[in-house]
């Protein structure tokens, strides 16, 4: 006997269109890049009818902040870098701009665990590459043939080529191995979870190569860089991290609320299960068991998930985006009395190079970093566990994974008390990683879009930057494709 498929119901959603034809935008994915898009939106078609779809019971995407007892707690990312500052310019659009703060000054010194020990970072990398060779002589992260080593930077001819390479690679070869372990390495594993072994220099670090080729290598290249610094007029940011007073989920909750007064619909709890095309747009099929016919879809959800969205459309996108590969991390956050705290702690935290081994990348002593994130008397640390090649670390218990964070300051700092408050936040292919190839993946994706869906757009972290102004700026960019779509069909229309 043979099946019967039953379509499901195609809803006009979340109005009909008495009053009129009106564009319906569906955006799904309620992340920072899925908000933003929709925010822009709000922008450029107050007339469009948009709808936002969030699987989870919430929105916000990686940025959870909780607010517990007196302390600020962030369960992902907890800054906005001041180098990008689309996503501080939004918090001004949004009335945050008061509630923007900087980190302490007297605790932006990062250290780097070796051997079991802090050794401070030397001062004046910048973008990876050291602007001040006095503190890399001094510092005894590196022997003294590794400092050697790196001089070399100064003679070796740049490589020929247009190519791409593997970033530890890159450094290795302008600045040896040394440096790539002990400095490198850690703000990789910082920034991206990944391993610098695999990650395309294209694709994370396109300043490096660009100072090789016009000042034939990076100590010169970044002296450069420096000097254009001093003699530019505009100040430099007093605070390289921003965020607000209340931390990141004021960001989020502004969105809501601007996103409401301009009448997005917002569902949380519903996942978008496939995308259809229809001979006007497309239809989204959802958990609930409905469809939602759309003018034009934002996809503001990981590659992986896309990917199961468009593979009934287009098997060859779909392909392309389960080809990004991503790692997995974990972030526990403790609380302790100050009386707890054997010894002072200095700076604002420390990074872990892979060399290290063992769970943990990073450490930041979060209640020296940021003012007002803890009550007085306490101290907020953050540990993060994970990251590329370290997945199956995330199958132990709640249990297990504070108790490495508890082991990792009970060694460093001499922490043996009970913490006050712990919070295990997972995330579970968190952080793509753009491996060689990355590029040419993004751009093939790209190519066929323009072609053949220019009502569909893809945004959020998997494509050109995986950072929170990254994934913003996506939203917008999106936001726009889909403002472009809009406007030539309703020029064409007009025509006929």
């Amino acid at each position: 006997m043979s099946a019967t498929t039953v379509s499901p119901a195609i809803v006009d959603h979340p109005r009909d269109r008495a009053a009129g034809p009106r564009p319906r935008v569906v955006v799904i994915g309620g992340g920072i890049a899925g908000l933003a898009a929709a925010y822009r939106l709000t922008r450029q078609r107050p007339d469009a009818d948009i709808l936002l779809l969030e699987r989870e019971p919430r929105i916000g995407g990686k940025i959870v902040t909780e607010q517990r007892d007196g302390f600020v707690v962030e369960g992902g990312p907890e800054a906005l870098l001041a180098s990008k500052p689309r996503l501080l310019e939004l918090c001004h659009e949004l009335g945050l701009g008061e509630r923007l703060i900087g980190t302490n000054p007297a605790a932006r010194r990062t250290f780097i665990r070796r051997k079991g020990r802090l050794q401070p970072l030397p001062e004046g990398l910048s973008g990876m590459v050291p602007t001040r060779l006095r503190p890399i002589a001094l510092s005894p992260l590196i022997s003294p043939l590794g400092k050697l080593r790196m001089g070399l930077d100064l003679v070796l001819p740049a490589a020929r080529g247009d190519g791409d390479e593997p970033l530890a690679g890159f450094v290795e070869r302008r600045l040896g191995r040394e440096a790539y372990r002990w400095l490198v390495d850690p703000l990789v594993g910082g920034i991206y979870a990944g391993d610098g072994r695999r990650l395309s220099l294209a694709a994370t670090a396109p300043h490096l190569r660009q100072m090789e080729r016009e000042h034939g290598g990076l100590i010169r290249g970044a002296l450069a860089a420096k000097r254009r610094a001093a003699a530019s007029p505009a100040p430099p940011p007093a605070s390289p991290f921003q965020a607000p007073r209340g931390g990141l989920g004021e960001i989020v909750a502004s969105l809501r609320e601007r996103l409401a007064a301009a009448g997005v619909e917002i569902e949380t709890g519903v996942a978008a299960t496939a995308l259809r095309e229809r001979d006007d747009g497309f239809e989204v099929a959802c958990s609930r068991g409905d469809a939602i016919a759309a003018d034009a879809v934002i996809c503001a959800t990981p590659a992986f998930v896309t990917a199961e969205l468009l593979a009934g459309i287009d098997a060859e996108i779909a392909s392309s985006l389960r080809a990004i590969p991503y790692a997995s991390v974990a972030t526990v956050v403790l609380a302790y009395p100050e009386q707890a705290i054997p010894q002072p702690i200095a700076g604002s935290g420390y990074l872990v190079p892979r060399a290290e081994g063992g769970p943990v990348n990073a450490c930041t002593w979060v209640s020296a970093k940021w003012p007002e994130r803890a009550p007085e008397g306490f101290a907020l640390i953050r540990v993060s566990l994970g990251g590329a090649g370290r997945e199956a670390m995330l199958a132990a218990s709640d249990e297990q994974l504070i108790a490495m964070a508890r082991e990792e300051v009970r060694t460093i700092a001499g922490i043996a008390a009970a913490p006050a408050l712990a919070r295990l936040f997972r995330w579970p292919q968190a952080l793509p990683q753009y491996e060689l190839g990355h590029l040419e993946r993004v751009a093939a994706i790209e190519a066929r879009m323009n072609d053949r869906y220019p009502g569909l757009a893809l945004a959020g972290s998997a494509y050109r930057g995986a950072g929170l102004a990254d994934c913003a700026r996506s939203g917008e960019e999106a936001a726009d494709r889909v403002e472009a779509f809009l406007a030539t069909r309703a020029a064409e229309g007009a025509r006929q």
